[in-house]
């Protein structure tokens, strides 16, 4: 038995399509979907359509992550939250006005955790962040995790969220993250997710890790206008995607940094692009 696992697509088409052609090769019975499906990169409805054709093909298996509670956050209220042209939400606006009725209405049936089982296999606990909360991640080497861990009533937990290949163990379990397809850290410019194998009653990990056309991808960043509702956010994963050893709240916290020593305070989401300029800058320009 062949298992997919796949998390934080964050809408990285030409990833996810290369992620799609690998799997139709392999004898992969079903999908697990660990959440954020789209943002960051362009053209959201191309991965959404993508989306419903696996859902067609597989038996798939799909929770939300914290982009789908952004967009639904978004929805439910009555004021804008976010505005274009804006390195801070620019991204959000652009990506929640591509969204269709019907794709807010699958993020809302999503739940956060739920446990998947297949006959003659322990139970499989789903989440994007933790089972307790969707935005929290699971590290290694932390104490939080550990109790996460010590309290699942199953024995593996697959988790997204923090975009790194990895497996946490401790209390006689394990937390798998399968990495990114979208926006992957250390991974040397490849997209990734994973494969579990069913094997005589228990499952083991395979970590995948494929080229795809990356360059291609960061074309239609610029094509879909995201380079101007989001500039340095775009920027940024632009840096991310070449290069895989950095991450967007670094340079969120390195421009909120300056924005604080400089007006006193600096409260998100207000943080002019002078200092999101400034922070690019520091962190990419000056190596």
């Amino acid at each position: 038995m062949e298992i997919a696992v796949i998390a934080d697509l964050h809408g990285n088409y030409e990833a996810f399509k290369a992620c799609v052609s690998y799997l139709a090769n392999r004898s992969i019975e079903a999908i697990l979907f660990l959440g954020d499906y789209v943002g960051e990169f362009g053209f959201p409805q191309q991965t959404m359509a993508l989306l419903k054709q696996l859902d067609e093909s597989y038996t798939c298996h799909w929770i939300k992550g914290n982009k789908e509670d952004y967009w639904l956050k978004q929805q439910a209220s009555s004021e804008a939250l976010w505005k274009e042209y804006d390195s801070t939400t620019g991204s959000l606006y652009y990506t929640y006005h591509q969204l269709t009725p019907d794709d807010l209405a699958f993020f809302a049936s999503l739940p956060i955790t739920r446990d998947v089982h297949f006959p003659g296999y322990p139970p499989i606990t789903l989440c994007h962040g933790s089972p307790l909360k969707v935005n929290q991640p699971l590290l290694i080497n932390d104490e939080d995790t550990q109790r996460i861990l010590a309290s699942c009533p199953g024995d593996l937990i697959v988790c997204g969220h923090t975009h790194i290949q990895q497996v946490i163990t401790g209390n006689n379990r394990r937390a798998i993250n399968p990495g990114s397809i979208g926006v992957p850290l250390y991974s040397q410019q490849k997209t990734q997710f994973m494969i579990l194998h069913g094997e005589e009653g228990q499952w083991r990990e395979e970590f995948i890790s494929l080229n795809y056309a990356m360059e291609l991808e960061i074309e239609r960043l610029s094509q879909s206008g995201l380079s101007l509702y989001a500039p340095y956010w775009t920027k940024t994963t632009i840096q991310i995607l070449r290069h895989g050893n950095d991450s967007h709240a670094r340079v969120l916290s390195l421009a909120m940094a300056y924005c604080e020593q400089e007006r006193g305070e600096c409260i998100w989401p207000f943080i002019p692009e002078i200092y999101w300029e400034r922070a690019y800058r520091e962190l990419y320009e000056k190596k």
